[in-house]
């Protein structure tokens, strides 16, 4: 089980630097960096195939309690939960490659803000888990109010700039699809911390 958990932390850091150089290269327009975030991916799905078939094995050989069990059985729903942030981060990227090097209509500030507390949101809900902290879970939960906010303020912004001047459409559009990009891994991470709040309680979270 330790060293489950040990691939789950080594792929959970692999997500959250793939988020971080996915933005990165949108910031910076940096095309080279987006194209090595979508090749690095494979390195993410391969963990994720490990980790699915360690569980399994596990499973077959240890006959775990129930306890073990409800473990291994979060452990695979986390394991879905990074892949499709690493896809998320994927997505960002192609975006970087289709905008190429037209220079951006706004300068980010509101997307590098909603990665960092994505990323922080994974940091967390990872060592929720590893820890059984519900109080770290609820805490990564509440930090997605923030995302949804962030989101929401982008979103404005950029339909402010299309009415303005249609000829940033494209753009525009494009930068609204990395903040839902964004969004979508905070839901992720919130998913997991969900998770952990169930397998340590029993209960279902309830947002307020």
């Amino acid at each position: 089980m330790g060293e489950l958990q040990k691939l789950l932390l080594q792929m959970g850091g692999l997500v959250e630097e793939s988020i971080a150089r996915a933005v990165q290269s949108l910031k910076e327009q940096d095309l080279e960096l987006a194209e090595a975030v979508c090749r690095d991916d494979d390195n993410i799905d391969d963990l994720e195939s490990k980790i699915e078939e360690g569980c399994l094995t596990f499973i077959a050989t240890q006959q775990p309690m129930a306890k073990d069990l409800r473990k291994i059985s979060t452990l695979f729903k986390m394991v879905t939960n990074l892949e499709r942030m690493a896809d998320n981060a994927v997505n960002i990227s192609q975006v970087t490659c289709r905008i190429g090097r037209e220079p951006l209509i706004k300068p980010l500030v509101d997307i590098p803000r909603m990665t960092q507390i994505t990323q922080r949101m994974v940091k967390d809900a990872l060592d929720s888990y590893i820890q059984e902290d519900v109080g770290l879970a609820v805490q990564t939960i509440d930090m997605d109010d923030e995302v949804d906010q962030l989101n929401a303020q982008v979103f404005r912004e950029l339909l402010t700039i299309m009415m303005e001047n249609p000829r940033t459409i494209t753009q525009a559009t494009y930068l609204i699809l990395v903040s839902r990009y964004l969004e979508r891994i905070a839901d992720h991470a919130t998913n997991i911390a969900e998770e952990v709040i169930f397998l340590v309680t029993g209960e279902k979270h309830s947002r307020q």
